[in-house]
């Protein structure tokens, strides 16, 4: 396969999940033909420094890829600064990328999965975002791929054509949302996707993932998912910024390939139901949820004690 989408690492200071999720990474099927950018962010605090050293260490030492290069941040730029940075200048480089945090571990075919896509609809203005997470959904008979309006931020991939309608401003993206397309954004309730937005606006997140699901949506732009996830994300143990212990959305990594893409684009009904009922679902019982509640308070309370 020619032309294959360069890849974006962003690490911060989890050793260990960066280090499981580059081997996994070296193991997919197009690894030695692509170019690996890791963008590297400085502490926030001195206390982050030796974990970010250690890091730091661990990815000057990466084999197994056309090439690998890896840029350190002088400053401690936050998740969102590093990401938008960062994919904005490998898709003004190379119109395309595909994007890792430092806590994914991928299938043998995610790279696969993800440049087949990127050639098969780079010129459906449409088409604006490719996922490579899916929910573990009860609905086993939907297709290998499927398109749905919401943008998953674990492993992902896009086109400069699409990116350059991602909008960072809150404000314009809230003003244009009515009841009825608020409804929509939010799958019908189901999700918190409208909270994220109005908590970014008001400071309580940084979240670059839900200005791009926003900007897409508010574009009618839809992304490409698989029925089967191609990555588990390792980062929901409490260990992230940006993450709480749970494990409502572990999942089973393909181990096939995809060989079927939609032929239509257009929403997938019967994939969107079952998302629909996933997130619905989710938390389980009252009783599940609170226990779920003071579990991840005990969390927040010991890593601060730490």
């Amino acid at each position: 396969m020619q032309n294959l989408a360069p890849i974006a690492l962003f690490v911060y200071n989890r050793p260990e999940h960066t280090r499981r999720t580059i081997s996994y990474l070296q193991k997919n099927l197009l690894a030695d033909e692509s170019r690996l950018f890791i963008f590297s962010d400085a502490a926030k605090t001195e206390a982050d420094n030796p974990k970010v050293d250690e890091v730091r260490q661990i990815i000057h030492e990466v084999e197994g890829f056309k090439s690998v290069k890896v840029t350190e941040r002088a400053r401690n730029l936050g998740l969102a600064e590093s990401v938008i940075s960062g994919v904005t200048q490998l898709v003004n480089e190379y119109n395309k990328v595909i994007v890792f945090e430092d806590d994914l571990l991928s299938s043998p075919y995610t790279l696969q999965y993800f440049n087949e896509g990127l050639t098969r609809f780079a010129k459906e203005e449409k088409v604006m975002h490719i996922g490579a997470y899916m929910y573990n959904l009860r609905d086993k008979g939907l297709p290998q791929t499927f398109f749905f309006r919401a943008a998953t931020s674990w492993g992902w991939a896009t086109w400069a054509r699409a990116w350059k309608d991602f909008e960072p401003d809150a404000d314009v993206l809230l003003k244009q949302f009515d009841k009825k397309k608020t409804n929509q954004f939010s799958i019908e309730g189901t999700m918190n996707f409208w909270k994220q937005l109005t908590d970014f606006k008001a400071g309580k997140n940084d979240s670059w993932a839900i200005r791009w699901y926003a900007s897409i949506f508010l574009k009618g732009g839809l992304t490409l998912n698989p029925s089967v996830s191609f990555v588990h994300n390792i980062g929901n143990d409490g260990s992230g910024v940006h993450s709480n212990k749970e494990n409502m959305y572990a999942v089973q990594i393909a181990q096939k390939p995809v060989t079927e893409f939609p032929k239509q684009i257009r929403e997938d009904e019967k994939a969107y139901q079952a998302i629909k009922n996933f997130l619905k679902n989710r938390k389980g019982t009252l009783v599940q949820r609170g226990i779920r509640f003071v579990r991840q308070i005990q969390i927040r309370y010991f890593v601060r004690k730490a």
